[in-house]
């Protein structure tokens, strides 16, 4: 492995990847997604779950492929349950920009937390989509729960 992939798993990446925070789906949930990544076989299977005023009560997920997508979707889940989407559609969006700039931005680890350790795949367009896929997962299952209260 060469020394610039090596640097993408670092020791927080590993972590979430061995210890998962939030993995397994639960009920209750509201809606059900599955994404896949056809470049690399990437899965994951995401519930949500929201309070009335659109709180994110919880976040489930099994997450199949590569230790980058199954971090992110740890970080993602531990970083949004608790909190509303409106709160956590800034973090979101400054996430998927960073990821997107190929390396030119720097992410803002107050605002991403542990989300700061996957920003080296960024350097890696193949990688970016394998971290973003939780992410892209979370969007279209608000889209289907507010398709179901619309």
């Amino acid at each position: 492995m060469s020394s610039q992939l090596s640097a993408l798993y670092t020791e927080l990446v590993i972590e979430h990847d061995k210890r998962p925070q939030h993995a397994g789906l639960r009920d209750p949930f509201d809606t059900e997604v599955h994404h896949v990544n056809p470049t690399c076989g990437d899965e994951i299977t995401l519930r949500l779950h929201l309070t009335d005023d659109e709180q994110i009560e919880d976040l489930s997920y099994d997450a199949i492929g590569c230790a980058m997508s199954r971090a992110s979707a740890s970080i993602m889940a531990d970083l949004l349950i608790g909190h509303s989407v409106e709160e956590m559609d800034p973090v979101r969006a400054h996430f998927e920009e960073v990821m997107r700039s190929r390396g030119r931005l720097e992410g803002d680890e107050d605002l991403i937390g542990d989300g700061i350790a996957l920003l080296g795949a960024a350097k890696f367009p193949g990688r970016v989509k394998c971290v973003l896929m939780p992410w892209k997962a979370y969007q279209a299952a608000l889209v289907e729960i507010r398709a179901l209260e619309g």
